[in-house]
């Protein structure tokens, strides 16, 4: 098969988020699986200067944006060998930063556009075009309206990913003609609730729409999940699926990772007890080997369970845990986590920011990764935890309920701790009796060597990917 994947970024060029993670990694996964898939991003500026220097410039076109006609620049890479185009026009691209901008709805249009006009100029037609979140929602869209009357355009496929159902692009219904360039009867395909919203768009025009994990897409047709589109998606139910993402093993190993002072595997895990005396010197804390210390590497926002650590932290520390944390976000959190900071040192770690080498030696050398979630469509550091050794806590919902099963379970099958209501209290009894089982050395060892074993790479879920897309051909 040939897949074009289109992003809004993709690892190693650009990254704000888990779907860079994904575009960096699934088709990797599916190139090993025989089939030729290619990634398609827009061109920021952003992007570090080494890579830039690997670019190849391959062409240029103009692309029809309503009454504009923008260049567009198609620049090449190979990496890891899959081949990478960016799509380059400095008006929309060469800016600090990539989302957040006034004329977001115009930026991303243009790219949405350019993708599909792209296919007039290169030596690559896919047979699927597989788009993700709102910034690309409107690929499938301006395919339906302008290009299936073009011969090789006519049985292109296409797929639609949510990884986030709570950003949708939503705007005003008067930039559908002079910004989108859309006709008027395109305004039933993306009007909903009394604006434009691309997500809806390609909820319509997409052969399927998958979601990051089995469990979101069942959640996403409830209204505490949906953000509004719950009876849309319920509509399109027959055409929706959820496949589980998975993690790059050979970026994320602890037998190999140049970020941690030592290296570990489930055999050996001396270099792990290494690791954590090494977090704790980093984060000020002091250097105990028999606390639990609890890692978190989050972003600041409420979605994130952070008002349930907030209610019951005292407690955590009470209890005689300990908690290192990284992130940025909302400014209360932000205070709230420094203030704890203050009021128990050597007990409490925080970074403020963005620190991926902190990132790592948090998964390796903490005992538990806590993640409450009010919703999380997959979550990939839970998986990361697992490949580090250190043992989730979470609560059940979207990918975390898919990937982490509680060491509880008759089964024996567990690899972390669970709780189902979102309640501070059933979060701190996860805590308590992942607590208890720490005190138990060689049970605790037996957990961490089976969580490190645990396979989330992305063979599994590349094979669904590969029958989704046969289901649609």
């Amino acid at each position: 098969m040939k897949i074009l994947y289109a992003a809004s970024e993709a690892l190693p060029f650009i990254a704000s988020g888990g779907l860079a993670d994904v575009a960096g990694s699934l088709p990797k996964a599916l190139r090993n699986r025989q089939h030729a898939c290619r990634v398609v991003i827009p061109y920021y500026s952003g992007i570090k200067q080494e890579l830039k220097e690997n670019l190849k410039f391959i062409t240029y076109f103009n692309v029809p944006l309503a009454w504009r006609n923008q260049y567009c620049g198609v620049f090449e890479a190979n990496v890891n060998g899959v081949i990478y185009y960016l799509l380059d026009n400095e008006y929309y691209f060469n800016r600090s930063g990539i989302y957040g901008f006034y004329d977001d709805a115009e930026r991303f249009a243009f790219f949405s556009k350019a993708v599909v006009e792209m296919l007039e100029y290169i030596d690559f037609e896919p047979e699927i075009i597989h788009v993700n979140d709102w910034q690309t929602a409107l690929v499938p869209v301006y395919l339906d309206y302008f290009y299936r009357n073009i011969e090789k355009y006519k049985n292109i496929k296409t797929v639609f990913t949510i990884h986030n159902i709570q950003y949708q692009g939503k705007y005003g219904l008067e930039i559908l003609g002079d910004v989108l360039g859309l006709p008027p009867y395109a305004q039933a395909s993306l009007e909903f609730d009394g604006c434009l919203n691309f997500m809806k768009g390609a909820i319509e025009h997409a052969d399927v729409i998958s979601t990051v994990s089995p469990t979101y897409a069942q959640e996403i047709m409830d209204p505490w999940y949906s953000h509004g589109l719950d009876s849309i998606l319920h509509a399109k139910r027959y055409k929706l699926k959820g496949i589980l993402n998975g993690i790059d093993t050979s970026i994320y190993d602890p037998s190999s990772d140049q970020n941690l002072c030592e290296d570990f595997t489930p055999e050996d895990l001396t270099g792990k007890a290494a690791d954590k005396a090494e977090l704790q010197r980093l984060m000020d804390m002091e250097e105990n080997p028999d606390t639990m210390l609890i890692g978190m590497v989050t972003r600041l926002v409420s979605h994130k369970g952070l008002d349930l650590v907030k209610y019951i932290f005292n407690e955590i520390i009470n209890k005689g845990m300990s908690v290192a944390l990284l992130g940025n976000g909302d400014y209360a959190y932000e205070e709230f986590f420094q203030e704890m900071k203050d009021r128990y040192p050597g007990r409490v770690g925080v970074k403020i920011g963005f620190i991926p080498e902190l990132a790592r030696k948090i998964y390796a050398g903490s005992d538990v990764f806590l993640m409450p979630s009010k919703s999380e469509p997959c979550g990939l550091a839970q998986m990361v935890a697992l490949r580090y050794g250190t043992i989730p806590v979470v609560r059940e919902t979207g990918g975390l309920k898919d990937s982490i099963i509680d060491l509880g379970a008759p089964e024996g099958k567990g690899n972390g701790f669970t709780f189902k209501t979102y309640n501070a209290h059933d979060m701190l009894g996860a805590l308590e009796r992942a607590q208890k089982l720490y005190a138990n050395k060689d049970e605790w060892n037996q957990a961490v060597k089976n969580a490190m074993q645990c396979d989330f790479s992305w063979k599994r879920s590349a094979a669904e990917y590969v029958e989704m897309y046969k289901s649609i051909l």
